[in-house]
């Protein structure tokens, strides 16, 4: 990261705008922390105790489905994180050239309050870390007014970390890589020696729609990561490597992602229980020794900081793309008090937080898919980004399109949008073509949402950008020569 731009820890002042390229000195092996970070989940070890529970797996299939998950949401976290080496800023600022300054704000939207329950989900998991250490080792029980204290001390964390910046979360992922991998070690001799393995090899193997299903489960919450990609390699030079960036993101979640949930597996064989526990922390804390449920819990609970702090970091971009007149660090704190509120209901209400968690990610997986359908079809086309022109919310901005609307950019989104809804099965909601199918039946609504919106934008014509200087000498229908901003290299 650039000293220029900020030391480590230090308050990060840029928002949106594109980073300049002398500023631009970090490097991709950093990316590898801040995926192991954004994965640092207990809801990983539940996930996959419902892979045997729930889908009828076998351990051989759960590690199918823990070595492929993150390849498919990781590959297409780090191909979308490409964009920001390109253009130098967060993934919302640079929607803006494929959308419009006008368009961007329908899938930001959406965007931007999804994010709220992922956030929200995650306050609430953090807090019963909290809760549980508290009650494991000082005795402390909880009850309501302690949810609250110890949701509000989470959440203020979480705001303290991401309104300094990525300096600040990205130091934190570092020393969390050092701590997860301890702690993987501890829990992995423990299951080692006390697993009862031939009960474990024995268990029946479930089917290949149930093992795609879940390895669609699984990677959906990889999903949720996609469009803030380019807010983490955005200080990268121009001349990092591609291949690189798509590399580290894969392997620092995956190394991740495959022990976890496959000791989820292994421990829903002996207590298959752990898969629809209401309090998933709490719960764990009960079947695991205090010598090793303590530093587990206190990883959860680091874990569960972390990935909420990356997911606020970005949402105070997505705040600012969206009209927030208000520095990064304040539009952050947007997102606090939501997921304080929204965590707050949750935690009272709730009577059944996987089944809640579950359904949430498939529809999560959806809304945010329409938007990486159409990005990631524009990256074909664009390799760089106009800066000026991203900042630009004016009718004079070369991304202002017809009206400030890309039509084919965001009539593609909301038609992918909703074709995905079609197909896409939860406890909260069952579209009507996800029946008698194999993309409802496997859980591939997400999948299909980046299908139709990614073919539908390659195929409608797209608008021409047009130089501010000419804009006032174009036509009405703003022809204008392929390629005409003054840094874009993409062919119109």
């Amino acid at each position: 990261m650039s000293k220029t731009a900020q030391s480590e820890g230090a308050l990060e002042t840029r928002g949106i705008e594109q980073v300049p390229d002398h500023e631009r000195t970090a490097r991709t092996r950093e990316l590898f922390p801040t995926w192991v970070g954004a994965n640092i989940s207990v809801l990983l070890l539940t996930m996959g105790a419902s892979l045997v529970v729930a889908y009828h797996l076998d351990i051989w299939q759960a590690l199918v489905v823990a070595a492929v998950a993150p390849v498919v949401s990781y590959g297409l976290v780090g191909l979308i994180g490409i964009a920001g080496k390109r253009g130098g800023a967060p993934g919302m600022a640079l929607s803006r050239a494929v959308f419009g300054q006008r368009g961007n704000l329908l899938p930001g939207s959406l965007i931007w309050v999804a994010r709220w329950g992922w956030e929200t989900i995650n306050a609430v998991t953090g807090a019963y870390a909290v809760l549980t250490i508290l009650d494991i080792v000082f005795g402390i029980h909880g009850n309501s007014v302690l949810d609250m204290v110890t949701l509000l001390a989470f959440v203020v964390a979480t705001f303290a970390i991401s309104g300094l910046g990525i300096g600040a979360v990205q130091k934190c992922n570092k020393y969390a890589t050092y701590v997860f991998g301890v702690f993987s070690v501890l829990v992995l001799a423990y299951l080692a020696v006390h697993t009862d393995w031939s009960k474990v090899l024995d268990h029946g193997a479930g089917s290949t729609a149930a093992v795609i299903t879940g390895i669609g489960m699984i990677a959906a919450g990889g999903v949720s990561w996609i469009p803030t990609a380019p807010d983490f390699t955005r200080y990268l030079p121009r001349t990092a490597s591609s291949k690189a960036i798509v590399g580290t993101s894969v392997g620092g979640a995956g190394i991740v992602v495959l022990p976890m949930v496959l000791m989820g597996a292994v421990m829903a064989v002996s207590t298959p229980d752990l898969a629809s526990a209401t309090d998933p922390v709490s719960f764990l804390g009960e079947i695991l020794p205090t010598w090793i449920a303590v530093p587990y819990l206190l990883i959860a609970l680091i874990g569960m900081l972390l990935i909420n702090s990356m997911s606020m970091y970005s949402a105070g971009f997505t705040a600012q793309t969206l009209g927030f007149k208000v520095p990064r660090h304040w539009a952050v704190s947007v997102n606090a008090v939501i997921s304080l509120v929204f965590g707050g209901v949750l935690m009272l209400v709730a009577t059944s937080f996987m089944g809640s968690f579950i359904a949430f990610l498939s529809l999560l997986a959806v809304a945010f898919s329409a938007w990486v359908g159409v990005f990631g079809a524009d990256m074909l086309r664009r390799t760089e980004y106009d800066g000026a022109a991203m900042a630009d919310t004016t009718r004079s901005s070369a991304y202002w399109y017809r009206g400030g609307f890309s039509p084919a950019a965001v009539a593609s989104w909301a038609i992918g949008l909703v074709g995905g809804l079609l197909f896409t099965t939860s406890d909260w909601f069952t579209g009507p073509l996800a029946k008698n199918n194999v993309i409802g039946e496997y859980g591939l609504g997400w999948v299909a949402t980046i299908v139709i919106s990614g073919l539908l934008y390659l195929a409608l014509p797209k608008p021409a950008v047009v130089r501010p200087a000419r804009r006032d000498t174009e036509s009405a229908e703003g022809s204008a020569e392929p390629g005409t901003t003054a840094v874009s290299s993409m062919a119109i």
